[in-house]
Order: C-alpha cells, then sequence, then structure tokens
C-alpha cells in the first residue's frame, strides 16, 4: 500500500472548493495505476440526494468511467474518514485502499455527526431508532429463488 501526497491534497481541495461554494466540506479522488480516474465533492444540497457524499460521488463517476462495479485496483482519497455509508460503497466496490485526512470527530464538531448510525449497527433490529418491520417474507423468496438456480448470472 503506498499513498500519494498529491492525491489526497487533490481531495483537499475539493473539499474546500465545495465549501467555498454550495456542498458539504468533503471531497475525494479515486486512483488507479497512479492516476486519477474519477473526482466527486459532497452535492447532498445541490441535488437533494442524500447519498451524494464525496465518496459515493467519486465511486459513481470511477465505475462509468471503468464501465464495471469493481474497482479492484483502485485507492480511494477522501478529505474526512468515510462515513458508514461511504464505507459500505466502499466495501461493495472492492476499493483496495482507503486514505482520509480529517476523522469522524472532526467532523462530528462540526455537526456531520454519525454517531447514531454506528451505534445502530450494534442493536438488535427493534432497538433501533427507526422502527424495522419484516413482512411478506415467502413472497420475496421468489426472487432469491430465481436468482440461486440463474446459471448466467454475474455475481457482484
Amino acid at each position: 500500500m503506498t499513498s500519494n501526497k498529491n492525491f489526497m491534497l487533490r481531495a483537499i481541495e475539493l473539499s474546500i472548493n465545495s465549501a467555498n461554494n454550495d456542498g458539504g466540506p468533503f471531497g475525494c479522488v479515486i486512483v488507479k495505476n497512479n492516476k486519477i480516474i474519477s473526482e466527486g465533492s459532497n452535492k447532498v444540497t445541490l441535488t437533494n440526494d442524500p447519498t451524494a457524499h464525496a465518496e459515493v460521488v467519486s465511486i459513481r463517476e470511477a465505475c462509468k468511467k471503468l464501465k464495471t462495479f469493481n474497482l479492484t485496483g483502485c485507492d480511494l482519497y477522501s478529505s474526512c474518514e468515510p462515513c458508514p455509508m461511504c464505507l459500505s460503497a466502499i466495501y461493495w466496490s472492492h476499493i483496495d485502499n482507503i486514505f482520509y485526512a480529517n476523522t469522524r470527530d472532526d467532523a462530528k464538531k462540526i455537526n456531520f455527526d454519525d454517531s447514531l448510525i454506528y451505534s445502530e449497527f450494534s442493536k438488535k433490529i427493534e432497538d433501533r431508532k427507526i422502527p424495522i418491520k419484516q413482512m411478506l417474507r415467502d413472497e420475496a423468496l421468489q426472487a432469491f429463488k430465481i436468482w440461486s438456480k440463474k446459471t448466467d448470472k454475474i455475481e457482484y
């Protein structure tokens, strides 16, 4: 695992530009073969999309550019430690390494607090803040049965 200071500086530059404009103070770049393949900044309020965090924006752009959902061989540089949603997206996209600058505690100090989400993960479903109720499992299992028998599926 090697890091490149210039990639992190670009992610930080994106976060500063975003903070100076209409986005949140977060930036991200994804690198493959020592070259930036995508950039992202926080666009939550610009697009009215709560999932438009810098990392997710950058992952979407990288996947589109590389025409794949698997970013193996790529490194991610984020101006801040990824939130739980972004961390999940990073794992799903199979990025090799994560580099970050600001910590989740730094983000918490400016009211980007993910501690509720982190605490919810360890709770039983029935104890979580947002009620979660299972329904129609037997009907929903039909899709899983079809998927498990499918011979031409693309696994991810």
